[in-house]
């Protein structure tokens, strides 16, 4: 009996030692994209993406490898240069499945203005963005 809790006290401390740095992991990734975006780099941008990416931009939605979704960004980024202090986080939260979201404005200096819709999920341990979405308001 005595091992049996020595086992299972041994597995939640396990559990909860990685728990932080999970939870690191997400918000590193939140906090990269936000930069990243502010910036305008497409380049920098998918550096977080997963190896395969849901983009909606205005309601063009596909899937991109990195490569892809660098250009179609970059394209985006061009036509639609963020304003100084151009975007920010609105909301964020996660949900059960360990699933990490976040929804922004987006402002460009064109005087576009666009809802981000931010989707962070693990994938072979680290965290990655598998959708981004870019609709305009």
């Amino acid at each position: 009996m005595r091992k049996r809790i020595r086992i299972l006290i041994l597995h939640l401390g396990i559990m909860l030692a990685f728990t932080p740095l999970q939870a690191q992991a997400q918000s590193e990734v939140i906090t990269g994209v936000r930069v990243s975006i502010k910036a305008g780099s497409a380049q920098e941008l998918v550096t977080f993406f997963n190896s395969r990416a849901v983009i909606n931009l205005d309601g063009v939605k596909n899937t991109y490898s990195q490569a892809q979704a660098e250009f179609v960004l970059k394209d985006f980024f061009e036509k639609n240069p963020p304003e100084e202090n151009g975007f920010h986080y609105v909301h964020q939260g996660s949900s059960r499945e360990s699933l990490k979201y976040a929804i922004g404005k987006y402002t460009s200096s064109n005087g576009n203005s666009y809802k981000v819709v931010l989707l962070v999920k693990p994938v072979e341990g680290k965290y990655v963005v598998d959708t981004l979405d870019f609709i305009k308001e």
